[in-house]
């Protein structure tokens, strides 16, 4: 679409202020990219709410491709690299019609190539970049096939050793590249005494994927370890080192663990994709209420805002969708981190480095002396940490960094135990998020049910007709590998800190005591949250149950 024409429609309703849209344009111009992406991106308009907008001017609905039925023969009649390349999606059939979802559906020469490939008629819908993204997963349910091949092809005793090889190189390519497609956070190499076990862990939950010959071990692991520029002659010490690979559209950083056990070396690889982390506020799932009180926070100039919960809990990727909307031209933003997961273009990022004794604290104190307007700590771990990052804030900084606590009213004695003054916590700390990482019902196998009379107990206080109401589960297909569930979530408390709060930190008020008056003033529990997204059918009871239960 034009950019004009665009501005036109965001900045008449006011949804943009017309001196933010031509900003905007001449950065996109810059980096060669459309606007409407980098409006997603900032954070300046949600997604849908985009998507409704183009869909309108083009003409045809929008569609949220994770709510349609996916008629597989229809999807793969359009190849993937098309699909991928020119932004298409044949997803349904609508009797003679067939249905397909476009980047652009303007463009008529796309048009007539989709009718004469699928041999018919067809229904046009407007598609989001971020949704096409999403709609190509639904390649990936082959991708296994491709693999039982290789491994096929490894068990033919005649084999030469130059194909062999070949072969193993294929192995590991494709066990990165299926965990990738997966949505993988990390993929598990575990040697047994006679097989070799191959899981992945999806959306936070671990899934056996395969087993291979135990005799691959030795040549799977040298050919990782060449990758990872390890030592191919150690076997019995542990060692760490990272690779990379290349997607069609992506570029995948693998660090890469391995620690020798009884039946050989066990090998983790965890997959960190800078696409899969480039949430915005509006992607992670706030309400509107607390999404409000965080966009109020990080316009303060100074003071500390922290992100809180266990390891795997989301919390980076909360601090890194804030980045996101912070960084722009006129400030100077620096950050040290363990490790660095992703590079955000315009910031000074510092790699934590145990052999170079660059610590959180060496690198925070070296950061201070960088005349930054803005620092990320990426983990709060210890006094000193705390104490330069506290005084940072307390000096016209504005600090994000994340912690470990249980929620939002822990953090601030938290502090205290790290011998922070009350009153310097007080002062400094702007807002604390809690939050965590909760399962998505998968959109396809998605089923209603009737609310049994243990989940009315579980859902009692929701302001909602509890007795007529039905509630969501996956049943299993595919596309979630069965398991129901497709992608994460997050449930939060946002702890805004009002002036009584304040107060009651300053006296070293017990946590419990705080929490109690969070709630008078309108806090919302990650269970209630959790709750809140039960009812709305994004995820089930008992993943809220999961996550939250102490």
């Amino acid at each position: 679409m034009i950019d004009a024409r665009l501005k036109e429609l965001l900045t008449g309703p006011g949804l943009i202020s017309p001196s933010g849209f031509d900003a905007l344009a001449l950065e996109a111009s810059a980096h060669n990219e459309p606007v409407e992406d980098l409006l997603i991106d900032r954070d300046m308009i949600r997604d849908d709410q985009l998507s409704q907008i183009l869909a309108a001017e083009y003409g045809v609905p929008a569609i949220n491709i994770q709510e349609e039925k996916i008629d597989e023969e229809v999807l793969r009649q359009i190849p993937e690299l098309v699909a991928r390349s020119r932004g298409v999606i044949a997803f349904g059939r609508d009797k003679d019609k067939f249905k397909v979802a476009m980047r652009d559906p303007s463009d008529s020469d796309m048009t007539n190539l989709l009718e004469k490939r699928l041999s018919g008629p067809i229904v046009k819908f407007y598609i989001s970049k971020r949704g096409l993204a999403e709609a190509l997963g639904f390649y990936r349910a082959h991708i296994r096939e491709a693999f039982t091949k290789i491994l096929d092809n490894l068990k033919d005793e005649k084999l030469s050793r130059e194909d062999r090889d070949e072969a193993t190189v294929a192995v590991v390519d494709s066990l990165l590249r299926y965990g990738h497609e997966s949505k993988a956070s990390d993929v598990h190499i575990e040697p047994h005494a006679q097989k070799i076990v191959i899981r992945f862990r999806i959306d936070g939950v671990m899934h056996d994927i395969l087993d291979l010959p135990k005799n691959l071990l030795d040549v799977i692991l040298t050919r990782i370890k060449i990758l990872a520029k390890m030592r191919t002659d150690e076997h019995r010490a542990a060692q760490d080192g990272k690779l990379s690979f290349e997607t069609d559209d992506d570029k995948i950083d693998v660090r890469v663990s391995i620690v020798p056990i009884t039946e050989g070396e066990n090998v983790v690889m965890r997959l960190l994709s800078s696409k899969s982390r480039q949430y915005s506020l509006s992607d992670i799932g706030l309400s509107d209420a607390d999404r409000a009180k965080i966009e109020h926070a990080i316009q303060n100039p100074h003071g500390m805002i922290l992100v809180t919960g266990p390891t795997g809990s989301g919390k980076t990727t909360t601090v890194y969708a804030m980045l996101k909307i912070l960084n722009k031209r006129d400030v100077h933003i620096a950050t040290i981190e363990d490790p660095v997961e992703y590079e955000i273009e315009g910031v000074s990022q510092i790699q934590v480095n145990a052999r170079t004794n660059l610590t959180f604290a060496k690198g925070l104190r070296a950061i201070v002396r960088q005349d930054p307007d803005i620092i990320m700590v990426g983990e709060i771990r210890d006094e000193e940490t705390a104490d330069i990052a506290i005084n940072s804030a307390m000096t016209g900084h504005l600090v994000l960094s994340t912690l470990h606590a249980n929620d939002a009213a822990t953090t601030l004695p938290r502090l205290l135990d790290m011998k922070v003054e009350p009153f310097l916590v007080s002062s400094t700390v702007n807002i604390v998020i809690a939050q965590r990482l909760v399962r998505k019902i998968c959109e396809k196998c998605r089923a209603s049910h009737q609310v049994s009379d243990d989940e009315k107990k579980m859902l009692a206080g929701m302001k909602t007709d509890i007795e007529n109401m039905r509630l969501y589960k996956g049943t299993g297909c595919a596309v979630c590998s069965n398991t129901g569930y497709i992608g994460r979530v997050g449930v939060f408390e946002v702890l805004f800190m009002t002036q009584e709060i304040k107060q009651l930190v300053a006296s070293r008020a017990a946590s419990p005591d705080i929490m109690r008056f969070a709630r008078t003033q309108g806090m919302t529990t990650m269970l209630e949250d959790g709750m809140d997204k039960v009812v709305r059918g994004v995820t089930t009871i008992e993943e809220v149950i999961r996550a939250t239960k102490e």
